[in-house]
């Protein structure tokens, strides 16, 4: 007799072990305590060309306010959905406005998140809608007051971001963050090819990521730095390389400096995240 699926639980791929477990959904099927993980966010900034990144939004989408392009590197630990362990992200966004036939909403809007760990990938892919993908994300160096970050894929290193000048940053004065003012929501859009019917969208809509239970900041800082993109082959990176070379030729027009920040507790497993229609 074949199984049937709990009312009120979550499930994922493989379903036929019960119901998923995930940063949502505990063995118990309640929900994790957040107040002891934390995370490091180190982030630079540059103005680019409004046809540049308008030729990225997605159905229903529009750039909101000044083309900002926001880079961000962060390092994630003691995840309780991973029993204390954690993974690192990079992430790529712009500021954009969603308008639908029934909701309206603005953020910041997700191009691409690479992370270096299949499990928060899957999950944020099927649950959420993220536009996640796979790539190498080791820890950042710092050196005689500098800071590294590096992104590969299988020994290809696609992207550098320096940091230097950093200071201890003023939350009262300081804008960790130049770009427009997107509420702390973040936006996506969730797209899920048909089965067999290749070309075809099973799921295609945006995602609104509501604004986030703030946890503590113990430390911020402010300063210079660069970004620097190494354009891959297609035999480099085989189902990557347009989207490294289509961010590699997003136009600077400005550099707007960069940022870092560490957070620790908060709620971060995005349970309310919902779609828009």
């Amino acid at each position: 007799m074949a199984y049937e699926f709990l009312a009120n639980r979550m499930y994922r791929m493989p379903t036929h072990f019960g119901p998923t477990l995930g940063p949502r959904h505990n063995p118990d099927g309640g929900r994790y305590d957040w107040s002891d993980h934390e995370f490091d966010a180190v982030s630079a900034y540059f103005l680019s060309e409004r046809s540049a990144l308008e030729a990225l939004l997605p159905p229903g989408f529009e750039l909101y306010g000044d083309p900002v392009v926001k880079v961000t590197f962060a390092y994630l630990r003691n995840l309780p959905w991973l029993a204390g362990r954690g993974y690192n992200t990079l992430g790529v966004n712009v500021p954009a406005r969603y308008k639908g036939k029934v909701d309206e909403a603005i953020g910041s809007l997700c191009l691409v998140l690479w992370e270096n760990m299949a499990d928060p990938i899957i999950t944020g892919r099927e649950e959420l809608g993220v536009a996640k993908i796979y790539c190498d994300l080791p820890p950042p160096r710092v050196v005689a007051g500098r800071m590294n970050c590096e992104a590969s894929w299988y020994g290809f290193r696609f992207l550098d971001m320096d940091l230097g000048g950093l200071r201890d940053a003023d939350l009262a004065k300081d804008r960790l963050d130049p770009g427009p003012d997107t509420q702390g929501n973040l936006l996506h859009y969730k797209y899920m090819p048909k089965t067999g019917e290749w070309g075809t969208a099973a799921i295609a809509h945006a995602a609104l990521s509501p604004s986030l239970t703030a946890g503590e900041v113990v430390g911020a800082k402010i300063g210079t730095g660069s970004i620097r993109f190494q354009r891959p082959t297609w035999e480099d990176m085989p189902t990557q390389f347009r989207i490294v070379n289509t961010l590699a030729d997003l136009p600077v027009v400005k550099s707007l400096g960069t940022s870092t920040i560490t957070v620790r507790g908060g709620n971060f497993d995005l349970y309310n995240q919902r779609a828009l229609s």
